[in-house]
């Protein structure tokens, strides 16, 4: 196990150098230089080229490369080109705004996932369960911020229960004012979500309910309870846990969107600003803590995966 999270720890690294690469080629081919961010409309050329050497676009591209992975090896994102403030704590800030939505957003959809795709697998011959598959099915295809702008509009709006956007501006000083202005997006986001996850959730269920093990045990006596939860609830989650890990990650970049519905002071609306302002730095922050956190939760679906599962673990020993 020791070799297998070396060679995944390595993998994750070289994943991450790639995807900076690729950051970096693909903020560089787009119109405009970084210098614009410092310029008028009006600069003259002396006024272009001292801002180019400011920001340091008069290099070559990989002399500027080799110095933004430098920053990166000091843990360094740089500074913005606008308020000359460092993307690292600016960044970390808005993740207690990012992360705690992400978090509830998946607790939602995991919690009705599971409870809506074990009840449409178990009861698929009755009319509920294939009404469950029918609305997940139609949830997947809602869009995440139309979702969100009906639960403004009925929450907010409507009843009054829960505040239509913003953030306290005492941040989690006022736990309860935060937690509010988080819920309703993270329900946005856990609704659509929920419906993905019901569609692996139920085609697992299924897969253990028709299994031969499962039969084995209700024929020594166990009831389909017992069975279902003893035998089944490992060898389906199994499978579950890598989606568990794609959907994690896609939550987080869900939230990054919704954000801007609710204008919450995450990600989102700072990577938003970065890029009306072409704002390098910030852009080229937000993309790699964002390919980071997603690298990273993959890394522990596949751990996960192997404690849950001793095949796999014997795989890697072999491998070994």
């Amino acid at each position: 196990m020791l070799g297998y999270l070396l060679r995944r720890g390595a993998l994750l690294i070289g994943s991450l150098a790639v995807a900076m690469i690729v950051i970096f080629v693909l903020l560089r081919l787009l119109p405009g230089d970084p210098a614009n961010a410092l310029l008028s409309v009006s600069a003259t050329p002396e006024q272009i080229a001292a801002a180019r050497k400011q920001v340091g676009s008069d290099q070559p591209l990989l002399v500027q490369f080799g110095a933004w992975a430098a920053q990166m090896l000091r843990f360094d994102l740089g500074e913005s080109l606008i308020t000359g403030a460092p993307v690292g704590p600016e960044i970390s800030s808005r993740l207690r705004v990012t992360l705690p939505l992400t978090l509830l957003a998946f607790g939602i959809a995991l919690v009705l996932s599971v409870a809506a795709g074990v009840t449409a697998a178990v009861q698929s011959d009755r009319w509920y369960g294939t009404l469950l598959s029918g609305v997940a099915q139609l949830g997947i295809a809602v869009p995440v911020f139309w979702i969100g702008i009906i639960l403004v509009w009925v929450f907010g709006l409507g009843l009054g229960w829960f505040p239509t956007g913003g953030f306290p501006a005492d941040d989690w000083s006022d736990p309860a004012g935060a937690f509010s202005s988080l819920v309703l997006p993270a329900l946005a986001i856990g609704l659509v979500m929920g419906a993905s996850l019901t569609r692996y959730i139920r085609s697992a269920t299924l897969d253990v309910l028709g299994s031969d093990y499962l039969r084995t045990a209700r024929a020594h006596g166990s009831g389909f309870g017992e069975a279902l939860w003893r035998h089944g609830l490992r060898n389906g989650a199994v499978p579950v846990v890598s989606v568990l890990g794609i959907e994690l990650a896609t939550t987080l970049l869900g939230a990054v969107v919704v954000e801007s519905v609710y204008a919450l002071p995450g990600l989102g609306s700072y990577l938003v600003d970065g890029i009306a302002k072409h704002d390098f730095a910030a852009i080229q922050g937000v993309l790699v803590v964002t390919t980071l956190l997603v690298l990273l939760v993959g890394f522990a679906a596949d751990v996960v995966q192997r404690l849950i599962d001793p095949r796999l673990r014997a795989s890697v020993g072999v491998a070994s």
